[in-house]
């Protein structure tokens, strides 16, 4: 399974861990996901989506069924 959001298509970033000494090593920058049962009036079901915090935000402003697809257009989906 894909570290990518549902809503938002956020997925990993890289970048440097920089030490004391100014050493750089590569790493991820994960995003905050989290497994979410959604209730969808529309449908009248619950949606099981991955979504990041961001995502859960944009689902309470908009609601489901228009976060789906407005995010899903903008990711070409």
């Amino acid at each position: 399974m894909s570290r990518v959001c549902q809503i938002t298509g956020k997925g990993p970033m890289s970048g440097n861990n920089v030490s004391h000494s100014n050493r750089k090593t590569r790493r991820r920058f994960l995003p905050n996901l989290h497994k979410r049962r959604i209730w969808c009036e529309e449908l009248g079901q619950f949606l099981r989506l991955r979504i990041s915090r961001k995502g859960l935000r944009t689902i309470d402003k908009k609601g489901v069924i228009a976060a789906i697809f407005e995010e899903g257009i903008k990711n070409g989906e």
